[in-house]
């Protein structure tokens, strides 16, 4: 498979599809220290920048078009100007784009903001231009949480497929198992592991540390003890779990661990988005990259084992096309 990538950032598609033994013909980032990332990786693969400009005869011809356009216009902690906003029209950008290249699959991927954005009319214009392109499509919200990653992490994933959105909804949905989870056991446990019943879900709403029950750490976010339930970036005063998304924000992330809080390092960031031990760290700027870019670039990232996931939904549903082709 050959497939072309958008608003690359540090290119999760790419570290996601290589053990498929899939490349990319292109990549195309805007931002300095993600492009910087993208050379120090993939020095052969051509780099573009504004992915508007991309024409189709300047490239070779690609079986998917990934990507995940600008988030900021349809994120609940943004104006939510949507495709009305600079940002949120490179989504339609996008489409366009699809339309030059033709790939047989476009995978696209958004906060879950935007299938609320404008009442649902902004998410509704991009699947209808997908339809009207001529591309069958499915979409779901994924966590990251239940892909092997200690971060909860949801964001619509958009996979379409040129001609049947039967193959589309075939990557998307299993037919087993709608959420992927195991089958649930019946035996009866004497206990719960620790992580587990140290919530605030089993403790009412005071905090973690009010029933930690062997917790290791906690993760902590700005405001994250409040008694206004409407404060902190996701529009929460507390948090709800022991993981949390990690964001483009110059607020740094941090954990409690034996009475002391201390920042995440950008390794264990690189680990909670499925990248490997300092994929970030890179020669930047007359030094090594600091840690403010490293956070930003992984905070916009999307989370590698998701995107590897699809990889393989994808590859599965090739595998039966072509057998029942012979």
């Amino acid at each position: 498979m050959i497939f072309g990538s958008v608003c690359s950032g540090i290119e999760a598609a790419s570290v996601a599809w290589h053990p498929l033994g899939w490349r990319a013909a292109f990549l195309s980032e805007i931002e300095a220290f993600p492009r910087a990332v993208l050379t120090q990786h993939y020095p052969t693969v051509a780099l573009h920048g504004d992915f508007t400009t991309i024409e189709a005869k300047h490239n070779e011809s690609i079986d998917i078009l990934v990507g995940g356009t600008p988030c900021q216009s349809f994120s609940i902690a943004g104006l939510r100007g949507g495709l009305a906003d600079e940002r949120g029209n490179l989504a339609l950008e996008y489409l366009r784009l699809a339309h030059r290249l033709r790939p047989r699959w476009v995978v696209w991927e958004n906060v879950p903001g935007v299938l609320s954005s404008n009442e649902g009319r902004d998410f509704g214009s991009v699947l209808g231009g997908l339809g009207e392109l001529g591309y069958g499509w499915a979409y779901r919200v994924l966590d990251a949480q239940y892909f092997g990653v200690a971060q909860r992490r949801r964001r619509v994933f958009v996979v379409a497929y040129l001609g049947d959105w039967r193959r589309a909804a075939a990557v998307l949905f299993e037919r087993h198992s709608m959420s992927g989870h195991s089958p649930p056991i019946r035996k009866a446990w004497p206990d719960v592991a620790p992580s587990l019943s140290a919530s605030i879900k089993g403790g009412g709403l005071g905090t973690d540390f009010d029933c930690d029950g062997g917790l290791i750490a906690y993760a902590i976010q700005e405001r994250a003890v409040s008694t206004n339930l409407e404060s902190g970036p996701q529009g929460k005063g507390y948090q709800p779990d022991v993981t949390y998304t990690l964001e483009a924000r110059p607020n740094v992330q941090a954990v409690a661990y034996a009475g002391c809080v201390r920042r995440l390092t950008p390794r264990e960031c690189e680990r909670l988005q499925g990248f490997p031990d300092d994929y970030t760290l890179i020669p930047w700027r007359k030094g090594m990259a600091s840690d403010g870019h490293r956070y930003k670039a992984l905070g916009n990232s999307m989370a590698v084992p998701v995107m590897r996931w699809i990889g393989h939904r994808i590859a599965e549903v090739d595998r039966v096309l072509s057998r029942n082709a012979a």
